[in-house]
């Protein structure tokens, strides 16, 4: 690449360079700073600062000029983005829309994209339970993809380091296939889903319902207030931007926190286009970065280098990341980068009526709901699918306003609406096998703007896929039958995989570098300076929602890079 600009090799040098900004980004840069690094953060989107550039964030439903829905003529020109259910008016500008970063969909695949500070941790749905040994030692168990060569006692304790500072609510459970954490006060469950609760451990006392644990302060203000984020106030909002800090994001918490030591630098619009690798010294010297808005390309130089650019983007990085030592992408001697991706599958839903507990109703909002932990083999192999599926579960009764009349009769009906039937729904979060034929990799012929090679996307569901979606039908249409539930629907909507937005793998880890790209500390076999600690580390995809487990991966791994840095074994 010609004319390239490094402003002098030493003004741009630093301890550290993390590759995007988002939610294990984030975190990678404050451990980072905190322990003295020099840290540079590369987010390739514009900036968005925390409170400031929240622009929705109070408006009325009444002043958007949709009121929040999308336009026609938006929905045929981004007919991807416009499948996510956050993609509203209130939100589309934290969204990158389809024709601004393109990609290749050899089969078809929804990537939903958020480029500016913070990335998609403005916009997550802030569910955040742990995983356990069921997941850890799932591959080993039950015979696909790689041993993962960590167990649930080796990150235990950055899952505690990492839930006291985002302040997770949740209730102690006592399960041990969603482990307890570090808690502030649960939400609580509807009238309904107590009332499901209730029936299910008299039928089914191996399916327990939960409250889900949420990335929401609920308590131990004080403490949060140090880092300027206030309790979270149930507007339900929050894909807007929070005012108030009330929920979990890089802009309000982590990045804020690391800008505080004064070894923080965040450049913006900094597209990353390849990591350098020097073959003389046997190790990464840094990143090439090009200019969003100019196309300049500049060099960027660190001894240990993060790359947190979000599970399919950390593919495109490092396959595009070539040198003579390694032709096929950086630190790929396997041949293994850009394969075994994976997903969450979320395409099965049910819903029904229930006609009791009259006496009660729902008022208000919450940030969360009743969680379903997976159940199907998990003790031991009962089905003819592999793995299983956790479940979301949502009660409330329904308000039937009455519009008809004319003058004080209709306003009499306005004013005094009447409560319907209690509904109860649940959706599926099932975990996909991790395949050697589902793939990133980059085109040879197909560039983007910024001259980088478009990726091409080849992920698919499988047969094991169709049979634990029917499964989840058939074991929650009786679940819901037991619960005395009627008028029940069930619903397979057949979406593309993607968008659960919960794409991982590519760059897993592992014990062997034969069969994985990364050791049990995230760092890669043969390129020892460069950790991978977003959604492309990992080897498996368990059933919970998997930004805690990536937050708490990156923040081991930086410690352990501190460390290491220190022995000057990096």
């Amino acid at each position: 690449m010609a004319n390239i600009n490094n402003k002098g090799k030493a003004e741009n040098t630093y301890d550290a360079i993390v590759i995007g900004s988002g939610m294990s980004g984030g975190w990678a840069a404050k451990e980072l700073s905190e322990n003295g690094l020099k840290t540079l953060v590369l987010e390739r989107g514009r900036e968005v600062e925390h409170l400031k550039d929240y622009p929705t964030t109070n408006l009325q439903p009444y002043e958007f000029p949709h009121r929040g829905k999308m336009s026609y003529e938006d929905a045929q020109q981004n007919p991807i983005v416009n499948r996510c259910y956050a993609y509203k008016e209130d939100a589309q500008h934290f969204f990158v829309k389809d024709e601004e970063h393109p990609y290749v969909q050899d089969a078809p695949f929804d990537w939903i994209r958020g480029y500016q500070t913070g990335g998609r941790s403005l916009l997550w749905a802030r569910q955040v339970q742990r995983w356990s040994d069921y997941d850890f030692e799932g591959p080993a168990r039950d015979g696909f993809a790689v041993d993962w060569p960590i167990r649930y006692k080796d990150v235990a304790p950055w899952y505690s380091h990492v839930e006291k500072f985002i302040g997770v609510s949740g209730h102690k459970d006592g399960l041990e296939s969603v482990p307890d954490g570090e808690f502030l006060p649960p939400l609580e469950l509807t009238a309904m889903e107590a009332y499901f609760k209730q029936a299910m451990a008299e039928h089914y006392p191996d399916r327990p319902v939960i409250i889900g644990r949420c990335a929401h302060i609920t308590g131990n203000f004080e403490y949060y207030a140090k880092q300027g984020r206030g309790g979270c106030q149930n507007r339900r909002l929050c894909q807007r931007g929070c005012p108030f800090g009330g929920y979990f994001s890089s802009n309000s918490s982590t990045l804020p926190w690391a800008m505080k030591t004064g070894n923080l630098t965040l450049r913006h619009h900094a597209v990353v286009h390849s990591i350098i690798y020097d073959d003389q010294k046997e190790k990464a010297t840094g990143v090439r970065v090009i200019d969003a808005k100019t196309n300049t390309p500049t060099d960027y130089f660190a001894k240990i280098i993060f790359v947190n650019a979000g599970s399919i983007n950390t593919n495109l990085v490092l396959l595009n990341s070539t040198s003579d030592r390694f032709p096929n992408g950086l630190g790929n001697d396997s041949g293994l980068l850009g394969k075994y991706m994976a997903f969450h599958n979320y395409r099965a839903r049910i819903s029904g009526d229930y006609d009791g507990l009259k006496e009660f109703r729902t008022s208000g909002r919450r940030p969360t709901a009743g969680y379903i932990p997976r159940f199907r083999n998990l003790q031991k192999q009962e089905t003819d699918f592999l793995r299983g599926y956790a479940a979301g579960l949502s009660g409330s009764r329904q308000i039937i306003t009455d519009y008809n009349g004319i003058g004080e009769e209709l306003k009499s009906n306005l004013l005094n609406p009447k409560y319907g039937p209690w509904r109860i729904g649940s959706h599926m979060m099932g975990e996909t096998i991790p395949k050697e034929i589902s793939t990133v990799k980059l085109d040879s012929k197909l560039k983007d703007q910024w001259d980088i090679p478009q990726l091409r996307i080849d992920i698919q569901y499988d047969d094991n896929d169709e049979k634990m979606t029917q499964d989840y039908l058939e074991q929650m249409h009786e679940m819901f039958e037991a619960a005395g539930v009627r008028n029940i629907q069930t619903d397979d909507d057949r979406r593309a995989p993607g968008l659960d937005i919960h794409e991982m793998g590519g760059v897993r880890m592992g014990k062997d570098p034969k069969t994985s790209l990364l050791n049990k500390w995230n760092q890669m076999h043969e390129v020892p300076n460069v950790f991978v600690t977003d959604g492309a580390c990992m080897t498996s995809t368990s059933t919970q929602n998997p930004s805690l487990t990536y937050m708490t991966l990156a923040a081991r791994a930086a410690n352990y890079a501190v460390d290491e840095l220190k022995k000057q074994n990096i």
